[in-house]
Parts: C-alpha cells; sequence; structure tokens
C-alpha cells in the first residue's frame, strides 16, 4: 500500500497573521522545539512514506531552511524523498492560489510523475499523530472513494473558529455543516486530512479545471456525497487545531499537562530539525515549576507553566508565567510577562511588567524590543 504524501504548508494563514507576518503556516514554533510542518511529516515518514511534497505559496524561505534537503527525516533520497512545490504551478498561471484544489491544479506533474497508488493530504494546522497504514487499511475495508479524517470531540474543546463538521452514519460522511456548534455540542470536527488514490485525485483535479471549480470541500465533497463513498475516519489521542492565536496559545498550554505529552509523543519520535545546542544552564536562584524548556537557554530568574523555546535568555529576579517565549528571546531582570506570547528574538528590557489573560494572551512580534 505505497503512498505519497502531500502537506499544504500556507492553506490556513489568514487564521493567524500575527504569527505568519513572516513566514509560512507550516514553520510556525509549537512545543519548544517544532515546527508545525514537524508533525504531519513526521507522521508520513513513521508510516512509511518516503515521496512528500510540500506546496508552497509566499513567505517560504522559513519553511525551506527548517526543512532543508529533508535528512532529519531520512528524505534526503535521490529517488522520492522531500519536495518543495513551489506556488507558481504546471498550468502556466502566475496567479497565487487561493484554495487546496487551486494548488492542486498547479502540481498536476507532479501527481502524474509519482507511481503510488494513494495520496495522503494533510494541512499544517493540525496537531496529533497518526498511523496513515490504518487510515489506508480501513479506506480499503471502506471500499471508499475519499477519506476524512476526524476528531469526535465537545465542541468548547477546539476554538469557536470556522471548522467543518462532518456528519457520519455507518463510517460514511453523509454531510458537512460549516456553521459553529452550539457549546456541549458533539461534534466530528474535520482535520483537514484526506486519504484517496492518486489516479481519482488526478480524475477529480482534471475535472475540476474544465468547470472552474475552486474548493475541495464545497465543489467536490459536499456535491458529490451521494454519488462517491466518502467515509470517515476517526483520530484517537491529543489532537490540537491551529486555527487562531488564542487557539495557538491553548493548544501549547495543553502541552503542559503529561497525559497530552504522552499522548502526542509516544512510541515514534516526533523529528524536527536537529541544532547542536548546549543544555540549558539554570542559575542558583532559578525556579521553574510545570513548564517545557528547551536546551540552550539560560534561566536565571522564575518560568512557571510556560513553553521555554531555544536560547532563551531569563534574567535574574524576572518572573515568567503562562507563557509562550519563542527562540532567542531576552527576559530583562526584575521584569514580570504573564500570558504573552514572544516571537523570536523579542527583548524585554529590566523591570517590564506585561500582562494578557488566559483568554486574551498579548502578542509581541518578532525583533521587538521593550
Amino acid at each position: 500500500m505505497r503512498a505519497v504524501g502531500i502537506i499544504f504548508s500556507n492553506i490556513h494563514d489568514n487564521c493567524v497573521p500575527e504569527l505568519v507576518r513572516v513566514r509560512t503556516l507550516g514553520s510556525i514554533p509549537f512545543g519548544g522545539r517544532y515546527r508545525l510542518v514537524d508533525f504531519p511529516l513526521s507522521n508520513m515518514v513513521n508510516s512509511g512514506i518516503d515521496t512528500i511534497g510540500i506546496i508552497t505559496k509566499n513567505n517560504y524561505q522559513s519553511l525551506m531552511d527548517h526543512v532543508g534537503s529533508g535528512k532529519d527525516w531520512d528524505l534526503a533520497r535521490k529517488d522520492g524523498g522531500l519536495i518543495i512545490l513551489p506556488p507558481f504551478g504546471d498550468l502556466g498561471n502566475d496567479k497565487l492560489y487561493t484554495s487546496r484544489l487551486e494548488a492542486l491544479k498547479g502540481i498536476t506533474n507532479f501527481l502524474f510523475r509519482a507511481d503510488e497508488e494513494y495520496v495522503v493530504l494533510s494541512d499544517c494546522d493540525n496537531v496529533c499523530r497518526i498511523n496513515f497504514n490504518d487510515v489506508i487499511e480501513e479506506h480499503i475495508r471502506n471500499r471508499a472513494d475519499i477519506t476524512l479524517v476526524y476528531k469526535n470531540c465537545k465542541a468548547e474543546e477546539l476554538d469557536n473558529f470556522a471548522f467543518n463538521d462532518l456528519k457520519i452514519s455507518d463510517k460514511r460522511v453523509v454531510g458537512v455543516d460549516y456553521k459553529i456548534p452550539e457549546k456541549g455540542k458533539a461534534v466530528n470536527a474535520f482535520s483537514n486530512i484526506f486519504v484517496l488514490k492518486r489516479t481519482l485525485l488526478i480524475n477529480i483535479v482534471m475535472d475540476s479545471i474544465s468547470h472552474n471549480y475552486s474548493h475541495f470541500m464545497s465543489d467536490i465533497i459536499a456535491k458529490n456525497l451521494k454519488s462517491m463513498n466518502i467515509c470517515g475516519y476517526e483520530l484517537k489521542g491529543f489532537y490540537a487545531g491551529i486555527t487562531s492565536l488564542q487557539s495557538y496559545y491553548d493548544s501549547n498550554m495543553k502541552l503542559l499537562n503529561e497525559n497530552n505529552r504522552r499522548e502526542l509523543f509516544k512510541d515514534r519520535s516526533v523529528f524536527t530539525k536537529v541544532r547542536d545546542s548546549a543544555p540549558t544552564k539554570y542559575g542558583n536562584y532559578a525556579i521553574v515549576k510545570n513548564s517545557m524548556v528547551a536546551d540552550g537557554c539560560q534561566i536565571e530568574g522564575e518560568v512557571e507553566n510556560s513553553i521555554i523555546f531555544r536560547n532563551v535568555k531569563v534574567a535574574r529576579g524576572a518572573v515568567v508565567k503562562n507563557s509562550i517565549i519563542m527562540q532567542d528571546t531576552v527576559i530583562g531582570e526584575n521584569s514580570f510577562v504573564n500570558c504573552i506570547i514572544t516571537d523570536k528574538r523579542v527583548i524585554i528590557r529590566d523591570k517590564k511588567v506585561l500582562s494578557g489573560s488566559e483568554n486574551h494572551p498579548f502578542y509581541i512580534g518578532k525583533g521587538t524590543m521593550i
């Protein structure tokens, strides 16, 4: 059951405009040492998928710097491996795509050149662990044309941004609801992961070109629920959907729960770019409680309920609580920060007090000095 993987690195950039001003969604830092693209990429590699195309759009320099040749995922190969698919594709169209289907129209040559039977499509807004071999096996058992992966949960467990609620009857998708559900209601939240045969995907793309379709869910899935056998596969374990700055903050904070960390990082590794940083140095007066601290940091102050990325410096007397502090940030002496998200290379000078709230974190842009 050979499969080729396709990862969309930019499809949901509009959901987190603060974090994608200088990068693509796939290269947003997450969980202390990872990028969002690491999770679908690692899921595919762990499932034996060794030909993976990453569709880009704009601001993808940091993404290319991160994935490189793919060697950290064992994808630096002469045949297959990791392939960066540029935004201007095969159809001679010089306009950037605006939807998933338009992006697929631009990589038709990639689809034709592949010889794998199945295609796994995934966005970068889902943080989870999944074995795609299990999905493909169930896809075959159900004799499905397309399989959509979903997470069954209460509506309030996900950010109340728009997401597709799949209506499932006897494993078959019979409806798609685009409305924001009421709190307490059980939903089948679509994870933006698809599985289907490569030849079927090519036929769908070519047919969409002739009919000028542009949206995969509304023009293909929703319109063919009766004519095609479209099935659902329920995702178990930890799942986080990055649909806003708030959901990004909440999803990182969930990793401070040991059970969530165990579910996300169990068994096989989540691979990322290897950096040869020194171990984190803790000063004599350092206090760290319930936090994730990456390597290369210098902690002299107090850190509590926070995610600390590589090479962060927390000076003596500084207090960091309930915050996400990205790479190369400096927190000055006797400063106090609470419920904030600092992008990379932020400098907070001495004796500053910054605070957001758990339901409205305060974001500080890349390279800012306060």
